[in-house]
């Protein structure tokens, strides 16, 4: 007899893995239950229907993964330091087949904020929550910061920035796009200090 849980965590991944390389949109459930070796009656058993899978894949798989790498480099001591390694990291791990897929939420924000609000609330709650971490860190450091800055808007700014890389990095599969298109985020990152 299989453990309900471990069943939906499969599920859960093989999803999420379908979804990153074709797309919510084109990814296959007959696909999904082939390699989670599942009848459809038990797919429908832990979710309702696609959407409801989708919609746990994104706060379940795509969320979390996303905000844990980013807390990782926001609780150094010099967040800007963090961010910088963070993003140095990502440069040097780009291949390019990580890049034809690209960002899972960026993807998912792409293909489905215009047409399904579930997804568009998800996603922008995603990068809100990863915003208020970015305030918060930059706001430890304030004093050795400029005067002038809006920090709120320099975390979206930030967000964007990264967001903008990985699309521009998916369309032209140039892993040294990317890892210019970072580097000259973290000289943005070190202009923040006074």
């Amino acid at each position: 007899m299989r453990n309900p849980e471990t069943t939906r965590q499969k599920i859960l991944e093989i999803s999420a893995e379908e979804i990153h390389q074709h797309g919510y949109t084109g990814a296959s459930l007959s696909v999904i239950l082939a390699r989670s070796e599942i009848s459809k009656g038990a797919l429908y058993h832990h979710f309702a229907n696609k959407q409801a899978l989708g919609y746990a894949v994104l706060e379940e798989v795509f969320t979390p993964m996303f905000i844990e790498s980013w807390q990782q480099a926001l609780q150094n001591d010099d967040p800007i330091a963090g961010m910088c390694h963070l993003l140095a990291q990502m440069a040097e791990s780009a291949d390019s087949d990580g890049l034809s897929c690209g960002c899972p939420m960026n993807n998912l924000s792409q293909e489905m904020a215009a047409i399904d609000e579930g997804f568009r609330l998800r996603v922008f709650a995603m990068y809100q929550q990863l915003n208020q971490l970015i305030v918060a860190a930059l706001a430890r450091i304030k004093t050795q910061l400029k005067p002038e800055l809006e920090l709120e808007q320099v975390a979206y700014f930030i967000i964007a920035s990264i967001q903008g890389a990985a699309s521009l990095a998916k369309s032209s599969r140039c892993c040294q796009l990317f890892s210019n298109l970072l580097n000259e985020l973290q000289s943005y990152l070190r202009g923040l200090r006074v």
